[in-house]
């Protein structure tokens, strides 16, 4: 079973969904980066309630990792709530976890900063609420594990 994704993945996959960041063909998706220079692939077999992507998070972590995440809110499998999901439009994720040297704590109070106090509230609850879905699925690992793409 796929360990629990920090809430900030969750983050990450609203704004890769509301960024048209996936091309999904039936059970399988490529989901593109926020620089746009490379992709994740993800493969999901519902029968098997099992899922695997490549990202750097599910390989070295063993948890959910964004674009799995983003695949799941995409195709329905979690409730994906556009009006709020756009609040996160155009976020260079790679670029600020840099900034901040992957503390994700730092680098969602500066994404949430800007937002207003309802839109934060409602984003926060929002997540919470995405992150218990993910629990409550108990999704195995598909396979093996893929090993992420290389470069920015």
């Amino acid at each position: 079973m796929w360990d629990t994704p920090p809430i900030i993945k969750i983050y990450e996959a609203l704004g890769a969904v509301t960024d048209n960041r996936l091309e999904i063909d039936g059970n399988t998706a490529k989901c593109f980066s926020s620089s746009g220079n490379k992709f994740y692939d993800v493969i999901y077999e519902p029968e098997q309630n099992a899922i695997m992507t490549n990202d750097n998070g599910s390989y070295w972590k063993g948890y959910l990792g964004y674009p799995a995440i983003a695949y799941l809110l995409q195709t329905g499998v979690l409730r994906y709530q556009e009006e709020l999901a756009s609040a996160l439009r155009d976020i260079k994720w790679k670029d600020i976890n840099q900034e901040f040297k992957n503390d994700f704590d730092k680098t969602l109070t500066f994404i949430l900063e800007p937002l207003d106090e309802q839109t934060r509230v409602n984003l926060e609850n929002y997540t919470k609420s995405l992150l218990t879905q993910i629990t409550e699925l108990k999704l195995g690992k598909l396979g093996k594990k893929m090993k992420p793409p290389s470069g920015y």
